[in-house]
């Protein structure tokens, strides 16, 4: 059987006493990784399992199905494709997007795109008939799992802003734990409970940040841009303003606001996100080179001199004052490096909220079927499992 893995290293000969380096070993060929999936609402689990698949091989190809095949099998998604498309492009592990592939991943679309084999979570995705869309490549061994990243799904945020409440994340003392609970149960049937969907706690690590973090620091020489905000359910808005922005220098710094911070400035249900995993979600994406958590809501002139500083920008969006009134951004005005940016984008998280709440029946339907087909399948797999220890005698 062939090995689609990655290509072994061939040893060396001796001839005449000189080391001789095997041809094949010079023509070693990069692995080709291929991912897939809906990418709806990207967030840091999705970047987490990219990056993962990335470490599998050398180059990683990630395709992106369309509206029309996210609607047949799961219902409608909350991202257009266009947006989607322009999200998983950003992803600083992903080297190459293909657009508008199909749910079930085939051998054919494989070798299309010169790829050693798929990499999926370890999770199970279903068509709408509920047969595993990843069964053909499973059969051909070109398949390999990585670990799901526990306490955030897609279907998890969209449950958060069905809630509208800002109860969905704890101030004082629990001030950065999102509550699972309400989230987790909006909108379904208490038997439809599947063990992937359903949202366990996100329990941040230091070595999560390192392995979505680069280290990386500015060169001698280097204009520092930077940026603040909530950054909450990153979206294409977000990223167009942080293209901009890094686009005015060489290495970008996102500074982002604490979970009381935010909802003292937006109010309501906000952050959708809490801290954590907002950290995670912008580390994810390309332009970004650091992020300060917890950064002050006022830009000080500390901080400009202890990050060297050259340009601080802020989009379109309105600029809220500080509680005692005064301008965020007095100090690099004052120091005229202050730069207003017009990303060209008028998505906001606002805007991502009001898609839901106007198609809150829909999202509340998808999210039960998703979770009935799940558990479906999962019951289907401990029962088989069972049949075969019982058989061996175990």
């Amino acid at each position: 059987m062939a090995d689609y893995g990655r290509p072994n290293n061939i040893g060396n000969g001796v001839k005449n006493g000189f080391k001789e380096v095997d041809s094949l070993q010079n023509e070693k060929k990069p692995v080709r990784v291929w991912c897939d999936g809906c990418y709806d609402m990207v967030h840091f689990g999705h970047a987490n399992s990219l990056r993962q698949a990335k470490a599998l091989g050398d180059y990683l190809i990630v395709g992106v199905h369309n509206d029309e095949e996210i609607i047949k099998h799961k219902g409608p998604p909350v991202f257009t494709q266009k947006e989607r498309y322009k999200m998983v492009r950003a992803i600083k592990w992903v080297d190459e997007v293909v657009e508008g592939v199909p749910y079930v991943t085939t051998l054919d679309t494989l070798d299309k795109y010169n790829c050693n084999f798929c990499v999926h979570g370890d999770d199970i995705t279903t068509t709408a008939d509920g047969v595993d869309s990843y069964h053909l490549v499973k059969k051909a061994n070109r398949y390999k799992e990585v670990k799901r990243t526990a306490g955030i799904s897609t279907t998890d945020l969209v449950g958060r802003m069905l809630l509208l409440t800002r109860q969905h994340f704890y101030q004082g003392s629990k001030e950065y734990q999102v509550c699972p609970e309400n989230s987790f149960n909006l909108g379904l049937d208490p038997a439809a409970r599947g063990p992937w969907t359903g949202c366990s706690q996100f329990l941040p690590t230091t070595q999560q940040i390192n392995q979505f973090s680069e280290g990386k620091v500015p060169k001698p020489g280097d204009k520092v841009v930077y940026v603040a905000g909530a950054f909450d359910l990153f979206h294409v808005g977000h990223l167009d303003f942080i293209e901009k922005a890094r686009a005015l220098g060489d290495f970008l710094i996102v500074g982002l606001h604490t979970d009381p911070v935010v909802n003292l400035y937006k109010g309501s249900n906000y952050p959708i996100m809490n801290l954590h995993e907002r950290v995670l979600s912008v580390l994810a994406f390309k332009f970004v080179s650091e992020v300060v958590i917890g950064a002050p809501y006022s830009v000080t002139r500390n901080l400009m001199e202890h990050f060297k500083v050259d340009i601080v920008c802020h989009g379109n969006t309105q600029i809220v004052p500080d509680v005692n009134g005064s301008d965020p951004y007095a100090i690099p005005k004052q120091m005229g490096k202050f730069v207003q940016i017009d990303s060209g984008n008028d998505m906001t998280t606002e805007k991502i909220v009001k898609r839901i709440i106007l198609n809150r029946l829909e999202y509340e339907k998808r999210n039960e079927a998703k979770q009935k087909k799940e558990l479906k399948v999962y019951e289907s797999y401990v029962k088989g499992r069972k049949e075969i220890t019982v058989h061996d005698g175990k």
